[in-house]
């Protein structure tokens, strides 16, 4: 049977062509069934009988929990249900947990319902958001359903991924929508929700419906399993020899997944064939990063690597690449469950337990069946595979016991290997038990927040019942809604006290007006706001002080700080060597020494008075950091950054961050705050963005002004568009070009000779060039003449100023080059030292980086 697939061009689905149409409501349920029954056969497809079921249940009206296996094609119920939506005149809302899988759903239905019934609402902005169908995030329908109630403008709710409802930070977006939405037909869906029986009937006690519930369906695709006693190696060469590929190995570290793929490499993985196909696709693929080259190698052997740490354009490519069958093996982490959506016929486990941010344990089984049911895919497998990789210490016991034979001497010689410290124990029977068992019923995860109050409040009516039904009418325990009763009527008290909220002759009312999007995008925007007028604006520090101001707003990437952490600590520890401070001495400073935080104190005072007036800042953690304004005062590129704190792993969080804080700072900085400065930098970060990875822009931009045919159409790409020339944007390169001749500035100031000769060996290289213009020598030659006129190099806010730099541009047109000069900023504020280069136009915008040739260092 071929593999239900809303994404195959087809006819569209229109409510016109059902017989008798004559409006909203004028159809009957058989013949909008039969309407969709036809129009999915035109497409190819026989409905599965799970997939029939839930179609006749939803045309009739009732609420469906919808449970089935990976690949039984819960995307064309779905589908079967917004169709019966728009039948009826319904609006219809379909959510899903993350940002990409929103946009991969509204071009999906795009393409089947055409674009002037779909919309898109995401915290940055709303596509026809007056749509009849639209996709949003649970988070934003959950904001919408606690700011109307009853009465917000849907009529059917698709819930994909409703497992997410158990998950301890967002499941309370999955549960606000059940508790107040009462008129609305619910669809849940996901393929590990365990026993739903409690929720199927308070399903139906709060919308009056009948529920029905579609669960306990055979794959199409059976599974089959393996306990694996050989070495891993081994257990992979084994299922490449019996075609089992492709293989997903799963891991639970990006560092993990990566020495798997590079161990596999010296194995023949792929045939010269494959290795041909493969070279033949990503020959026109810009591998621009040092795990990007990494990466080339490994595919070039039919090895792909896939976590959240790499590059969107990295991970788009290995899932490229799986989709077209020319990927052997797949190293990658358990993200699996969310992310790839690739043709895969065996999943092998490499361990059964995971670290879950406090502790190893072992996996659960909705963790544990939602990544196995990856194997195995409709259209192309007859029959998945799971296997399990037994624990390293029992795979080699059991090695030697078979070396040692039937000879008893031998095998009273073993000696056993025992499991390292901290092993949390798996085996055969953990991975039996996996196997059979039913994923366990989803818990409650219900919140209260300051946020969800005032969106209450805001709705008007009764306030204190519609609370009261809130938080005694939900889903958790008795005791545990004692709690939020609690916290909802201290949260009320702090919006009282601020004058958020008021009490006039027992009616609650919100004091202020709240933005349309309240809660949905950057929440703590409005303090930032707020906290910009700490800050001179004539000051030479301004522009990194408002970057200062955003980044302490946005989510923390967490490898990055650790990574600055570590620095931090081992140049304070050289420090303290060298003064000769004691080692228990040493070990208590380090406890002090933390991620760099500018104007930590300043923003921590200030964040407790904001929240003085507006109270529900404090569901959000204020965090001062320093990542773009680090990179910027480093004056360094991505790869350089990436290379200076050994975060190749992690490539792709640090760019998400940087794409994060250019979006923000382009949001959150009105233009009366924008001074000169700032735009440069903001301007910089933005082409820095685009030359590494532009897809993140690229999603966000699609986001707000989607187009279906660029979509389609780069979607088939292998390669991505090759990035701009970074040259064009003039004021993002003449930022790149001042950071370049800074970074000479900074050495020059240390007396670094050798780092400085290093940096013009490596422009050369980047120009084409056999030797550089300025050698070490050089450098060596001019710093001696300058230090016996000055005692040192300024490097502060003013020394790296746009006023300290002069730039010709004239040569350009006839030479392809702009010749520059930085001003040395001397003790006496002579300025009359300079170093003086020429941008080369052309090497930079094929390297997309500022190439610079030093000419000399001298007086003016």
């Amino acid at each position: 049977m071929p593999a239900p697939d809303e994404s195959t061009p087809a006819r569209r689905l229109r409510v016109e062509d059902i017989p008798g149409y004559d409006g909203p409501g004028t159809a009957g349920d058989d013949e909008v069934y039969d309407t969709f029954v036809d129009w999915v056969a035109g497409r190819g497809i026989t409905l599965y009988p799970a997939q029939d079921e839930a179609a006749i249940e939803i045309v009739a009206g009732a609420n469906l929990i919808l449970s089935t296996p990976t690949g039984t094609g819960k995307s064309l119920v779905a589908v079967g249900a917004h169709f019966a939506a728009l039948a009826r005149g319904e609006r219809t809302f379909y959510t899903a947990p993350i940002k990409a899988l929103v946009s991969e759903k509204f071009f999906a239905l795009v393409e089947i319902f055409g674009a002037e019934n779909v919309g898109m609402m995401t915290g940055d902005s709303a596509v026809n958001a007056d749509a009849p169908i639209i996709c949003c995030t649970a988070e934003i329908l959950a904001n919408l359903a606690l700011r109307h109630g009853a009465d917000t403008p849907v009529g059917q709710v698709v819930m994909d991924e409703f497992h997410f409802y158990a998950d301890p930070d967002r499941g309370w977006a999955w549960q606000v929508p059940l508790l107040t939405l009462p008129r609305v037909q619910f669809i849940l869906m996901s393929a590990t929700l365990g026993d739903v029986t409690e929720l199927a009937a308070d399903l139906t006690r709060r919308t009056g419906r009948e529920t029905a519930v579609v669960t306990g369906v055979e794959r199409p695709v059976p599974l089959h399993y393996f306990y694996e006693l050989t070495p891993v190696h081994e257990t992979v060469e084994d299922l490449l020899n019996t075609a089992q590929a492709p293989v997903y190995i799963v891991h639970f570290s990006q560092l993990a997944a990566l020495e798997r793929a590079q161990a596999l490499s010296s194995a023949r993985i792929a045939s010269r064939e494959q290795r041909d196909a493969i070279a033949e696709l990503i020959g026109g693929f810009r591998f621009t990063t040092s795990f990007g080259k990494t990466l080339s190698r490994l595919l070039r052997q039919g090895i792909g690597v896939h976590h959240a740490g790499m590059l969107p354009k990295y991970r788009r490519l290995v899932e490229q690449l799986a989709q077209r069958g020319v990927l052997r093996v797949i190293c990658g982490t358990d993200t699996l469950g969310v992310g790839i959506n690739v043709p895969i016929r065996t999943v092998l486990f490499t361990a059964l337990t995971k670290f879950d941010g406090t502790r190893m344990r072992q996996l659960n089984t909705r963790e544990f069946h939602q990544i196995a049911g990856r194997a195995g895919r409709a259209g192309f497998d007859t029959a998945g595979t799971v296997a399990a990789q037994a624990p390293e210490h029992e795979t080699e016991n059991l090695k030697a016991i078979e070396k040692a034979g039937d000879d008893p001497k031998k095998r009273r010689k073993i000696v056993r290997k025992k499991a390292p410290d901290g092993f949390v124990s798996w085996g055969e029977p953990s991975f039996r038990k996996l196997i059979e068992a039913e994923p366990e019923t989803l818990t409650s995860s219900m919140q209260i927040t300051s946020a969800m109050l005032i969106n209450v409040v805001a709705r008007g009516g009764d306030v204190f019942e519609h609370v009261r039904s809130l938080v005694f009418d939900n889903h958790e325990p008795w005791k545990r809604q004692l709690a939020l009763a609690r916290r909802a009527l201290g949260l009320y008290r702090t919006l009282v006290t601020a004058g958020v909220v008021e009490n006039v002759d027992g009616r609650i009312r919100l004091t202020v007006d709240l933005q349309p999007n309240f809660a949905l995008n950057q929440p703590l925007s409005p303090f930032a706001l707020a906290a910009f007028e700490l800050f001179d604006i004539e000051s030479p520090e301004y522009a990194l002080d408002i970057v200062s101001v955003v980044e302490a707003t946005l989510d923390d990437p967490r490898p990055v700080l650790s990574a600055q952490q570590y620095a931090a600590r081992g140049e304070a520890v050289a420090a303290m060597k060298a003064d000769g401070v004691e080692y228990d001495e040493r070990m208590e400073a380090l406890e002090t020494i933390e991620h760099p935080k500018p104007h930590a104190e300043l923003l921590q005072e200030a964040f407790v008075t904001y929240a003085a007036s507006q109270p529900w800042v404090t569901d959000f953690e204020l965090s001062p950091k320093s990542v773009v304004r680090d990179l910027y005062e480093r004056a360094m590129t991505f790869d350089e950054y990436i290379a200076f704190y050994k975060l190749a792993r992690s490539e792709g969080v640090v760019l998400r961050y940087l794409s994060d804080a250019y979006r923000a700072l382009g949001q959150t900085v009105p233009s009366d705050l924008r001074t000169d400065d700032l735009n440069d930098l903001i301007e910089w970060l933005g082409e820095l963005v685009r030359q590494v990875d532009s897809s993140l822009l690229d999603e966000w931009e699609e986001l707000i002004h989607p187009d279906a045919a660029r979509h389609a159409a780069e979607s088939e790409e292998i390669a991505p568009p090759a990035p701009r020339n970074v040259t064009t944007n003039r004021r993002a390169f003449f930022v790149l070009v001042r950071n370049e001749l800074f970074r000479r500035v900074q050495l020059a100031a240390l007396d670094q000779v050798e780092q400085l000769g290093a940096l013009e060996n490596e422009a050369a290289a980047l120009a084409g060039e056999a030797t550089p213009a300025f050698t070490a020598l050089d450098w060596d030659e001019s710093l001696e003449a300058y230090y016996d006129e000055h005692d040192a190099i300024g490097t502060d806010a003013a020394a790296r100023s746009a006023a300290m730099i002069v730039v010709d541009e004239s040569p350009a047109a006839a030479e392809g080059v702009w010749r520059v000069r930085q001003i040395l900023a001397d003790p006496a504020g002579d300025h009359d030292w300079g170093i003086s280069a020429d941008v080369l136009l052309g090497a930079s915008a094929e390297q997309g980086v500022a190439v610079l040739r030093v000419t000399s260092v001298n007086r003016l």
